[in-house]
Formats: structure tokens, C-alpha cells, sequence
């Protein structure tokens, strides 16, 4: 009797351990697929993407500020095209601490979060300033602001 319960107690701590083990695997590799559409470019590009986290039909949008109004940006991403970045009153704008919509100025980079919109422009819900370039993504420098 007494070594059955120690064998069901190692099977449970074994079972366990691997459900554990094979549950951090899982999410590594979802991670990194999340993270290798971004760096190269496919958010932001027509994809949809849902979840935690990311915007319906939409996605990054990165590159550097090229012309500006009160109510968009334009936006020259790596590969030579452009994209029309709209902003509103609820656009959040971050850097490394909190920013706002004065901090948009043309020539510094920026990655935009948002749905796309049937003219090819995008609504942004996250304005992100001078973003951190990751794997497959230019590493350049933002170039210094004009005014």
C-alpha cells in the first residue's frame, strides 16, 4: 500500500513537471511568432491580427515622420512607400516615459498601433515615439528632428 501512494505521488510530480515544461515551450513559440511578424513588417501591412495586445485588421506601422497636420502623420516606411497615420483626441503617445502629441515632429521614427481603414490609412490607438528596432527591422537611428 505504502509504495503505491509513493508511485502515484512521483507519476503526479513527473505529469506535472512536464505539463510545466511543455506549456513554457508552447508559449516561447508562440512569442516568437508574434514577434518575427512585427520585425518584419507583416503587422501593419493589410494583416489581421486579434489578441491580447494587438488591433484588429491592423497592427505597426514604423517608419519616420515625413509631413504632418493637426489630424494625421505621414509616415515613410523602410521600404520607400508611405503611409497616412490619422490621430485623434484618444491616441495614447508613449516614448520611454509618457508623451504627447507636441513630441510628433517630422524626421524622428515612430510605430503606430491602430485598425486599418478601406483607403489605406490607418487609425492609430498607440502612437509610439523613436520605437527600439528589433530583429529584422532597420536598427538605424532616428535622424534628428526639424522643425
Amino acid at each position: 500500500m505504502k509504495n503505491s501512494t509513493i508511485i502515484t505521488i512521483i507519476l503526479l510530480i513527473v505529469v506535472a513537471g512536464a505539463s510545466f515544461y511543455g506549456g513554457t515551450i508552447y508559449q516561447q513559440s508562440k512569442s516568437r511568432s508574434s514577434f518575427s511578424q512585427f520585425a518584419q513588417g507583416g503587422a501593419g501591412q493589410g494583416s489581421s491580427r486579434t489578441g491580447r495586445g494587438n488591433f484588429a485588421g491592423g497592427g505597426a506601422t514604423v517608419g519616420d515622420i515625413v509631413a504632418m497636420d493637426a489630424n494625421s502623420i505621414t509616415v515613410k516606411l523602410q521600404d520607400g512607400s508611405s503611409k497616412i497615420v490619422n490621430l485623434s483626441d484618444s491616441t495614447a503617445y508613449t516614448k520611454t516615459d509618457s508623451g504627447s502629441k507636441t513630441d510628433l515632429k517630422t524626421g524622428i521614427r515612430v510605430a503606430a498601433f491602430g485598425t486599418s481603414n478601406s483607403d489605406g490609412s490607418i487609425t492609430a490607438q498607440t502612437v509610439q515615439l523613436n520605437p527600439a528596432m528589433r530583429a529584422g527591422a532597420s536598427a538605424r537611428p532616428s535622424t534628428p528632428p526639424t522643425q
